[in-house]
């Protein structure tokens, strides 16, 4: 595994000992997303090297982090989905929501990252991303840094705090929304789904229901069958 050096951690969530100062990581380092924290086999601090032999308890608490309050977005899958249903959301496939979006002005809301909206979207969509690259470096934020690494992903993303903010500045509660992403995810239920499958799209269709939203349709599909079915697309690159 590759070591993770010089991490400034900053924050007063983490043992005294560590404040302010450079945090390195070395050998085998294991994540419990439970509690967020980090068990490392070996941590060096300055001149001074603490191992899981000596004592293992203060390893656990060096690497702490404390995680921030749990976001509408995070919240259960199985509430998003009863509230979607409950008010109604409904799901279009790409060619019934290109006639939505021609013959009754639907606008379609694409919340996937704006590099991936720059290589190729529906003709008039708004983009919002619901997700972005982290950008803090609070402990927090260097937590899932780490732990993002730790499976070789090193452009880890995080929710993106201005989303609402964002479609309010550009479209009008009363408009009518089809919000896609790239898989679409669905609320139907499967045999091997029983709750249908959580998307980007569909957590975005619940953060506008649940901000006052009443027009919210969902994308079935993604953009990936919009593609796939040859339907109309502009790029910005």
């Amino acid at each position: 595994m590759a070591a993770f050096a010089s991490l400034p951690l900053t924050s007063s969530s983490l043992h005294p000992v560590v404040q302010f100062s450079p945090l390195v990581f070395s050998s085998k380092v294991v994540y419990d997303p439970s509690s967020y924290c980090f068990t490392v086999r070996s941590i060096r601090y300055g001149n001074q090297k603490f191992s899981s032999q000596s004592n293992p308890r203060s390893l656990i608490i060096l690497g702490a982090a404390t995680k921030q309050a749990k976001t509408p977005a995070e919240e259960d899958w199985k509430v998003k989905r009863e509230l979607l249903l409950q008010k109604r959301v409904r799901s279009v496939d790409a060619n019934e929501a290109l006639r939505l979006q021609k013959e009754n002005n639907f606008v379609i809301l694409d919340v996937r990252p704006e590099a991936e909206f720059k290589e190729g979207h529906p003709p008039g969509a708004i983009n919002v991303q619901i997700y972005r690259l982290i950008k803090e470096w609070t402990a927090w934020d260097i937590a899932r840094r780490a732990a993002f690494a730790f499976f070789g992903i090193f452009s880890g993303t995080e929710e993106n705090p201005e989303f609402l903010q964002s479609v309010e500045s550009k479209i009008d509660k009363d408009a009518k929304i089809i919000v896609a992403c790239s898989s679409g995810g669905t609320m139907k239920p499967t045999q091997n789904l029983p709750e249908g499958q959580q998307s980007r799209s569909l957590i975005a269709a619940y953060l506008l229901v649940l901000n006052g939203y009443a027009n919210v349709f969902h994308l079935e599909g993604g953009l990936y069958n919009w593609f796939k079915e040859g339907l109309p697309v502009v790029s910005e690159e």
